[in-house]
């Protein structure tokens, strides 16, 4: 459908809480989806980040985000239903900052219910890796930024520097 822009760090739609899909079967949410993918994927072809995007970062305030792992995977309104104690410490980075990384608090590991297409509920656990992606992009749903979880400001750091010292060690390098 259409590559669209992806709101910047400072623009205030980042920041509002989203709205509820009534009818994930609703043509508008397909549509919606298939920007998040076309978006996602121009973003990974010039860029070599994003594995994925939340529709507030197109404008878009609705509980939907867009993964691109193994395979293309739409998640509307997901939602933590469950989460270890165990946390970890991992490097974080944004579409809508991807000047900047730092590290980030995340669960080890979540449980999150979300629908498909068809309106059906799923539960998912993940750990690791995945979970961290899960609540970036669900926090996006809340107007929360990964900066807004860092572990210290001096863990701040430009692109360029992470793929200098630590993109190797990082689920970017996948």
């Amino acid at each position: 459908m259409a590559i669209r822009n992806v709101l910047q760090l400072g623009d205030p739609g980042l920041r509002v809480v989203s709205e509820p899909v009534a009818d994930p079967g609703a043509p508008e949410i397909a549509a919606l989806l298939t920007d998040l993918q076309d978006t996602l994927t121009h973003w990974r072809t010039t860029t070599t980040y994003g594995r994925g995007i939340a529709a507030p970062q197109i404008g878009v305030p609705l509980r939907v985000i867009f993964l691109h792992l193994e395979q293309p995977w739409p998640l509307i309104n997901p939602t933590i239903i469950a989460h270890s104690e165990e946390q970890m410490v991992v490097w974080d980075a944004c579409l809508s900052f991807l000047c900047i990384f730092c590290q980030v608090w995340r669960y080890q590991q979540v449980d999150v219910r979300y629908q498909d297409l068809q309106g059906a509920w799923h539960t998912v656990h993940a750990e690791g890796d995945l979970a961290e992606l899960l609540q970036h992009e669900i926090d996006h749903l809340d107007g929360i930024l990964a900066l807004d979880r860092m572990t210290d400001i001096r863990t701040m750091c430009t692109r360029e520097e992470f793929e200098k010292r630590y993109r190797e060690r990082s689920p970017y390098a996948r």
